[in-house]
């Protein structure tokens, strides 16, 4: 009892690849010898060398972006129509 208990303990605290026993496949790529750092969080990117769009030139663009969906639209009603 005292074995089994040993042995289900031991199981916790050993991965089973590292067991000399089984292993790792043989296709399996090298484990790295450190382990990863943590992420970078606090690295902010850039700040930007360009200017953001006045709101006019964005009023402009979706304008246009408006413009060519009701074109598309239209365009995809009247396909449908004379298919019917």
């Amino acid at each position: 009892m005292l074995l089994l208990g040993a042995l289900a303990l031991g199981g916790c605290a050993t991965s089973i690849a590292d067991m000399p026993l089984i292993g790792t496949p043989a296709g399996a790529p090298a484990r790295p010898t450190e382990a990863g750092g943590y992420l970078p969080v606090h690295d902010v990117p850039p700040d930007r060398a360009e200017p953001e769009l006045a709101p006019a030139e964005r009023a402009k663009i979706e304008a246009e972006l408006v413009a060519a969906r009701d074109r598309q639209a239209s365009a995809a009603a009247a396909k449908d129509a004379a298919a019917k």
